[in-house]
């Protein structure tokens, strides 16, 4: 599945493609990549051709596009569509004369435009998606109870669709705050992994960024949350903001080939990973340090886990 720099990165191109022109046209190839609106393809039809792109906002791994009604432009805007990128889900932009991807479900027409050059923008906004856990679907947006952005976006709006509302902010989010992740990771008193894992306590950080973050705060993720210091949760959530960071400019971290950005292309981030399926390497800062430490493979959450027996030691009182 991507991961939260991946779908940032789709954000952004997202943003710099669609945001300010009007749906056009909606053609849905295949009714399971739109399940998850209920009252079904006319409905979701019906809504979005004639309305506008206000902007993309992403908050973990959930991305919308709030959508302004053509009747009540200058109003804030009453719903949105959400895209969830599933296990294979792509977002492409490209120009009607390109043929159709093979697992192409579902293309939105695009208003005419042009970049900062003047040169006509891609026409179509294409979701492909191969596995169809994916999909898209309009939402209806709620106002923030902290009156904070939404999510991140260009326009921060204080909206946030209910089907997200449920979700932590992300450590990339400017409103994240760690006080408030700190008193509740610690009233948990369960492993730390098993909380970064926890979209309702922290959201975006899967597996592999989880274990790039407990890696660079030389933290085992077994380490019971309610132990944590609070210097120690705070290495942990900079350990993670800047493994995500740093990854963003990559352009992500996925090992699955059918993942790539709204552009098409792939990230490269994972030739920079010190952890995450490195078993029987050597631990990078060990290496450094003249010592001959690999790093070992646990079982975790019918997943794995990566770690290193030298720099995370592990405690003796773990919660997995």
């Amino acid at each position: 599945m991507p991961e939260l720099p991946e779908v940032e990165v789709v954000r952004r191109g997202l943003a710099r493609w669609v945001r300010g022109r009007t749906i056009t046209g909606v053609e849905i190839l295949d009714a399971r990549s739109i399940r998850r609106h209920a009252p079904g393809p006319e409905d979701l039809r019906g809504n979005l051709e004639g309305a506008r792109v206000l902007d993309v906002a992403r908050r973990g791994k959930f991305l919308w596009m709030p959508m302004v009604e053509p009747s009540a432009p200058d109003a804030a805007p009453p719903f949105a569509l959400m895209a969830h990128l599933g296990m294979s889900g792509q977002l492409l932009m490209e120009t009607p004369d390109l043929p159709d991807e093979k697992h192409l479900k579902v293309r939105f027409t695009l208003s005419p435009a042009a970049d900062s050059d003047g040169a006509p923008m891609p026409d179509e906004l294409r979701f492909v998606d191969q596995r169809i856990f994916g999909g898209v679907f309009l939402a209806g947006l709620l106002p923030t109870p902290d009156g904070q952005p939404g999510g991140l976006s260009e326009t921060g709006l204080p909206l946030v669709p209910a089907e997200a509302a449920h979700i932590a902010r992300d450590p990339l989010d400017p409103a994240f705050s760690f006080d408030d992740f700190y008193r509740r990771m610690r009233a948990r008193r369960t492993g730390i992994k098993r909380a970064l894992l926890d979209q309702g306590l922290i959201s975006g950080v899967g597996n592999i960024y989880a274990d790039e973050a407990l890696w660079a705060a030389r933290l085992h993720f077994a380490r019971p949350t309610d132990t944590l210091r609070r210097a120690d949760a705070l290495r942990l959530v900079e350990a993670a903001r800047d493994v995500m960071l740093r990854a963003l400019e990559a352009g992500g971290t996925s090992f699955d080939s059918l993942y790539v950005n709204v552009n098409g292309a792939s990230g490269y981030f994972a030739r920079s990973l010190n952890a995450y399926g490195r078993e029987g390497q050597p631990c990078p800062r060990c290496e450094a340090a003249g010592l001959p430490t690999l790093i070992r493979r646990d079982s975790f959450m019918n997943r794995s886990s990566y770690s290193c027996p030298v720099c995370q030691k592990r405690p003796r009182n773990g919660r997995w």
